[in-house]
């Protein structure tokens, strides 16, 4: 089975080009969607309470995670920490799905931070999705409802986007008037073409 990487930076569309290989079932896991799952694991919120302290738990239980996002996106110490806390569970989740998912010729793992943390070197190849740094801020800001500022700083924690393209085996361009769903047919064939 091949492993294929999907990334790019926040707000550059990588949930939407996933569900245009969903489309194609196409077996796919989101690091993102599986990470955030873990905010709702009691044993989880106990181990960050322990890293960043009680009070990014909000009064009814739940994690706030503006509160984690501020910590954590302004200490690089904190938020290696708490990479070191999640990722190993995650890639444990992608090895449980990969098995699952034996009759399939390939899956696709998303994650925003494959690169910085070494998971392009577990994949076959790589997929980045490129949109323009003002228009992901804006994509965000609007999504997240954050502040400009807010999203600098989470981007100052990922890989240039010019960088991860001039890695990544294959290219989306998510921008207005160039069709994802025509790019990624063309991907799936040539992925499809290796196996």
């Amino acid at each position: 089975m091949i492993r294929v990487g999907l990334t790019g930076g926040i707000g550059s569309g990588k949930t939407t080009v996933l569900k245009e290989f969903e489309r194609l079932c196409i077996p796919v896991f989101s690091a993102d969607t599986v990470a955030a799952s873990y905010y709702q694991d009691y044993d989880f919120l106990k181990q960050l309470c322990g890293l960043l302290g009680n009070s990014i738990i909000n009064a009814d239980g739940t994690a706030n995670k503006q509160q984690i996002a501020a910590k954590v996106f302004n200490d690089s110490t904190l938020l290696d920490k708490l990479t070191a806390l999640i990722h190993p569970k995650v890639m444990s989740d992608f090895d449980l799905f990969c098995k699952q998912n034996t009759s399939a010729r390939y899956v696709v793992f998303e994650s925003a931070i494959l690169y910085e943390y070494g998971y392009d070197k577990m994949m076959d190849c790589v997929v980045a999705v490129y949109l323009s740094r003002d228009e992901r801020i804006t994509r965000t800001v609007l999504r997240d409802s954050s502040t400009r500022q807010q999203v600098e700083q989470r981007i100052k924690n990922q890989m240039p986007a010019e960088e991860t393209l001039y890695k990544a085996d294959y290219i989306v361009l998510n921008y207005e008037g160039n069709p994802r769903a025509r790019q990624v047919k063309y991907i799936n064939s040539q992925i499809l073409a290796r196996s």
